[in-house]
């Protein structure tokens, strides 16, 4: 279960870490390549980076370090709302096919938030 939680952890700290590099840094390709940035404000696309940041380095580092690893789990809730929130502006925009890999990785967000809380 462990090394589960560890490969877990690992995949979602990717996605989530690319994730707020390319709307912090890479806003003009972000822009680009996901129709959902053009609707709202460049300030909101970096705060979400931002928080995509913050979900990434603290799905692992606490665990990883030994330090306040109890900061884990709530990472995973926090990652858990931000996908829910994901999830949530894509069915509004009848974006089912990018809907679906964060119901996938909200699924996945649940799983550390479990396993980690345990």
């Amino acid at each position: 279960m462990n090394a589960a939680l560890w490969v877990v952890q690992i995949v979602l700290t990717l996605l989530f870490l690319m994730g707020g590099v390319m709307k912090i840094f890479l806003y003009d390709k972000t822009y680009g390549m996901w129709p959902w940035v053009r609707d709202y404000p460049k300030a909101f696309v970096t705060f979400v980076g931002y928080m995509d940041l913050l979900a990434g380095f603290g799905l692992i580092l606490p665990q990883l370090t030994g330090v306040l690893p109890w900061l884990t789990p709530l990472a995973a809730l926090g990652a858990s709302v931000i996908l829910t929130l994901a999830v949530a502006l894509h069915m509004k925009r009848n974006e089912m096919k990018d809907a679906i890999p964060n119901i996938a990785f909200l699924a996945l967000a649940v799983f550390v938030l479990i396993g980690r809380f345990h």
